[in-house]
């Protein structure tokens, strides 16, 4: 049984018991999160419920894991013959979640 639901901007097909990261949401370790914009949900005997454009009263419920870091990018400029470089870092952090349940 597998899932696709939206969040922060982005679509995720899920099953249960699978692990993600997610943008970062300020929640602690062991809360639960609820996703309501369920928009596919299918059983493995070929069953598939789409909705228009989300299905009513389906939702993917998670734990949160904690939070972690991405990678690190390094963003570098350079403005050729002017002497000018510069050189910088960014990681984004991210909210791991366990998928628990999909209700459909």
């Amino acid at each position: 049984m597998y899932a696709i639901f939206a969040a922060d901007g982005r679509q995720y097909k899920v099953e249960e018991g699978q692990e993600l990261t997610i943008d970062f949401r300020d929640a602690p370790a062991g809360e639960k999160i609820t996703f309501d914009k369920v928009l596919a949900v299918s059983d493995g005997a070929g069953d598939l419920k789409l909705g228009a454009p989300t299905l009513e009263g389906a939702s993917v419920q998670a734990d949160v894991l904690g939070a972690e870091k991405g990678e690190k990018l390094v963003v570098q400029k350079l403005r050729r013959r002017k002497n000018s470089r510069r050189k910088t870092g960014h990681r984004s952090v991210y909210t791991k979640i366990k998928i628990a349940a999909i209700k459909a």
